[in-house]
């Protein structure tokens, strides 16, 4: 099974790909994406995001994808760029999408550090990475 990490942050989305088991996975996507949406879309444009992030899907035969849980309110809450970037992926998904809580990434990562040999250096792909990693069995 191919699980897509969708680290949303600002108006930016990081997407990373894994096949696999926790124990034995690989990325799937060689070239790791990174998509963005303006502040201020026109419809147009997020239809475009839309229709890029189902093109991915397709493309590396995704078959579920696991986005952060965004905070709604508080410091770090999630601000317009993801809560629309969610809306719009949540809406237009043929596939099903979970959302996963930092914390639950934070205690899944205490258990398997030694597992996450692929895991990219930079902070949000690593993020991406780690969401995949939850779905894994």
């Amino acid at each position: 099974m191919v699980i897509a990490g969708l680290f949303l942050k600002a108006n930016e989305v990081r997407m990373v790909s894994l096949s696999g088991t926790r124990e034995s996975h690989e990325l799937v996507a060689a070239k790791i994406n990174k998509l963005a949406l303006n502040k201020n879309p026109t419809r147009e444009e997020v239809s475009q995001f839309a229709t890029e992030v189902k093109a991915y899907c397709g493309e590396h035969q995704v078959e579920k994808i696991v986005m952060n849980r965004r905070a709604s309110k508080g410091q770090g809450a999630g601000g317009a760029g993801t809560f629309l970037m969610e809306g719009v992926i949540l809406a237009s998904s043929m596939i099903n999408v979970d959302l996963v809580h930092p914390a639950t990434m934070r205690a899944t990562d205490k258990r398997t550090a030694t597992l996450k040999d692929l895991k990219p250096k930079t902070v949000d792909l690593g993020k991406a990475y780690d969401l995949a990693f939850e779905l894994l069995n």
